[in-house]
């Protein structure tokens, strides 16, 4: 067996064989695009035949995906059920939750928290209004992106590469008369979202329902991958008057962003 050599501050370092393998995956994981052996080979400096035999490793755990052209990998179906599984079972959603149902009382109205994956918007948190009259959707459920104030949001900050990855292979689906269904018409909403900083859902996914998304800010200054939202019916939030969720919703997702940071500091003891 060959032993694989790893400088401690190299790309794939690690301690054992499974560390470098995971630290392949984040490598992966962290580009917008599939890559090819060449490419990981100019990128770690690792010898060929040992990268190629740590591929194998992980594609035949389903944790990577070999493309369509036999020569790229892309994360697989399995990795992407990991990292849902984490979002929605986090040890520190109970404060993420706090922040959520501190919201709701501000705005009075059903508020979530989501995350993009594999290729469909999921709330990983949700409380509701008590408002007799709402639009009741539980934590684990999926919306589309391309007629959702939270996909919007995520389609707007990604790189025109990932948009088409996303959603450039399909018709888009029509739900109500107001979707948008013609992807000129998407790109130039999508500028609009990138442009204001906000997102909204006016009815295009359920009649007579409308949404308002802002992101999680991160504070390494990376892309956000959380967001929250308000929903409500349109006789109780119009189109008029969505900007004046933003305030709240902000300070929300800052608070949000500031509990993720603070949850994960090493030498923090967690409650």
């Amino acid at each position: 067996m060959v032993e694989l050599i790893q400088e401690p501050d190299g790309p794939l370092s690690g301690d054992t064989p499974a560390l470098r393998l995971f630290a392949l995956l984040e490598l992966i994981a962290a580009g917008d695009h599939p890559v090819s052996l060449p490419a990981l080979v100019a990128e770690t400096g690792l010898p060929k035949p040992t990268l190629h035999r740590m591929l194998q490793q992980l594609e035949s755990a389903g944790l990577l995906l070999r493309e369509a052209d036999g020569r790229s990998y892309t994360t697989g179906a399995r990795l992407h059920r990991l990292a849902e599984n984490l979002l929605l079972n986090d040890s520190r959603n109970g404060g993420r939750h706090v922040i959520l149902q501190h919201l709701v009382e501000e705005l009075g109205e059903s508020c979530n928290i989501t995350a993009l994956s594999r290729g469909e918007v999921v709330y990983l948190d949700r409380v509701e209004t008590p408002e007799p009259l709402r639009f009741y959707l539980r934590p684990g459920s999926r919306v589309p992106v391309h007629c959702s104030a939270s996909g919007k949001l995520f389609l707007a900050q990604m790189s025109a590469r990932q948009r088409h990855k996303l959603i450039g292979h399909a018709p888009l689906k029509r739900y109500t008369s107001k979707t948008i269904t013609e992807p000129e018409a998407l790109e130039a909403e999508l500028d609009r979202i990138s442009a204001q900083g906000y997102a909204v859902d006016d009815e295009e996914f359920l009649p007579g329902l409308v949404c308002v998304a802002v992101t999680v800010p991160r504070e390494d200054g990376g892309q956000p991958v959380l967001g929250v939202a308000v929903q409500a019916p349109v006789m109780r939030l119009s189109l008029d008057d969505v900007t004046t969720t933003l305030p709240a919703l902000r300070n929300a997702a800052e608070a949000i962003g500031r509990h993720e940071t603070t949850a994960t500091m090493p030498g923090e003891e967690q409650s």
